[in-house]
Order: C-alpha cells, then structure tokens, then sequence
C-alpha cells in the first residue's frame, strides 16, 4: 500500500494559504537581504543570532553570509528539528534556503553614510520589515529560537532569556571584531529592527484596556457609553479584604482616550481602582476594521 504524501494535510493549509505564506516569506528574504547587504555589511555593523554569527564569519574569512547561514542553521535545525511543529518545520527550512541564497545573490548599491546614525536606522527598519513579513507568512529562521528551545528543556531556562542569552553573546564577540562604538549603534539597530517587527506582526491596533472597580458602576459605565462611546463589560468581582460583592468594569479604549477616560472615571468615583494595560491587538465590533458586522465599514471603505 503506497503513502501519499500530501502537503495540505501536513500543513494544515489551503493551497491558497501555502502559496500566500511562501510569497510572504520569499518577499521577506529579499527585504531582508537588502537590508543586510546595503546597510549592515558595508557599514560593518552587526546583527544577533545566527545571522550576526555569519556575518562576523564574512568580516573575518571572506567566507559568504549566505553559505554561513544556511551551514548553521542547517546544523540547528537537525539537532533541534523535534522541537519545531510540521508546519513551522517546513516553512522554517523554506526560509532557510531563500534567505541563503538571496544573501549571496541579492546586492544592492552598499549605502554607507557620514551619519551612521542613518545607515543603521535604515538596516533596521529593512531587516525588521523583512524579518516581520516572514514572521506573518508563517516562517522562521531558526537560529537562537532552537539554542534557546534546547536550552529551556535541558536547563531549565526560559524561551526569552535563552533567545537573550544567545544574542547576547553573539553581540560580545562581534564587539571584538567590530569595536565598540560599532557595537553601540548596533544596538540601536537591533533596537529599531525589533520595534517594526512589533510593528508589523502584533498589528497596528494596538488599544489599552481598563479595569475599573467603583462603588459606582452605573453611573461610570454610562459616562463610557455615551462620552466615550465605548461598550462596557461588568463583571462580578468579590473583594477580599471588605468581603463585600463588587461589580467590576472592563473596557478598551483608544490610546489618546486613555486620560479623558482616567479623569472622568475619578471625577464620578475619586475612590475607583483603575488598572491601565496595553492591548496589542483587539478583533471586534468598533475595533476590527474588516469585522463585516462593523457599522462603520462603509466610512472607512468610501
């Protein structure tokens, strides 16, 4: 009896989603490459995780970026390959292949400015657009994410400050070949790259949510209904310490809302508890631009 081996089913996919995730993550390499290529490499600056490594190797040997990389990570990605989900596997060895390549074959004219201030604000916003595109077409690119998987399983480590660790000392050796005043624009680099990657993969809607307890809930919600035009959710709440029941109000908000909200909630009830958190991204009635229920759509869609 012959196995069929059956992409779709292992991925879990449609064959439109395959195909849209693959050009998402080719697009991606290439941002990326670019971004390496022009920015980073001409102005010997570095990077974190394996693609820092590679290009160290490139400053040191002459060896190419791309053949590093995928040396690397091919390495990593055998050992650690049972720690990755099927999809993830296959997206991440995709990824791995493509950003090789197009680091050997993509070279645009190296932009090397007075200002490095410039240079490497541009690297970041490139590396952390492409990274950020391969993010959301469902790849990886292994590296420090399999150090620290490995890491956490065998010390007890957590993911982040496994990744952490990782960039961290890929950021110290670089400084010995580099130096460090290199090492500090780096830095701000990595920085940028890391906020548009943020940027693009926890969306642009990013709200902060309120928890207000108040001995005056009514009054509060209908100021939240019809000053701010927010919904309101009571929840039941029971304060330990009074022992007494408590409605609790929760709502999301609009960053710049944020105080009108704050000064009026205490002007109704100067004694409310009002805990103030980001919300990174909110789907819903009033917030999701697309919902097809939103009663706002044809506004926005004019």
């Amino acid at each position: 009896m012959k196995s069929k081996f059956n992409i779709k089913e292992i991925l879990n996919m449609s064959t439109k989603e395959i195909i849209y995730s693959i050009i998402l993550i080719t697009i991606g390499c290439a941002i990326y490459s670019c971004g390496i290529n022009a920015f980073i490499i001409p102005n010997k600056f570095a990077t974190g995780g394996i693609a820092g490594v590679s290009i160290i190797i490139n400053y040191l040997t002459q060896i190419p970026t791309g053949n590093s990389n995928f040396v690397l990570n091919a390495i990593l990605l055998v050992i650690g390959w049972h720690f990755l989900e099927k999809r993830t596997l296959i997206f991440t060895a995709y990824t791995l292949v493509v950003i090789s390549v197009f680091l050997n074959i993509i070279h645009p004219t190296p932009f090397i400015s007075d200002n490095i201030l410039i240079a490497a604000a541009a690297g970041g916003i490139l590396t952390g657009t492409g990274m950020g595109i391969i993010i959301i077409g469902n790849g990886t690119t292994a590296g420090s994410d399999i150090i620290a998987m490995i890491m956490k399983k065998y010390l007890g480590i957590g993911f982040a400050a496994g990744v952490m660790i990782c960039d961290a000392l890929v950021m110290i050796f670089s400084s010995f070949v580099i130096g460090i005043e290199k090492m500090i624009v780096t830095t701000i680099l990595l920085f940028i790259s890391t906020q548009v990657i943020a940027f693009l993969t926890e969306g642009l809607n990013r709200k902060k949510s309120m928890i207000i307890i108040t001995d005056k809930p009514n009054e509060i919600s209908d100021m939240i209904l019809a000053g701010i035009n927010r919904g309101v959710t009571v929840l039941k709440g029971y304060g330990y310490y009074t022992k007494a029941d408590k409605e609790v109000l929760y709502i999301v908000v609009n960053s710049y809302q944020i105080m009108t909200a704050q000064r009026q909630i205490l002007k109704i009830d100067p004694h409310a508890f009002i805990s103030i958190m980001d919300t990174y991204q909110v789907i819903g009635q009033g917030f999701t631009f697309f919902n097809p229920d939103n009663r706002n759509k044809d506004f926005f869609l004019r």
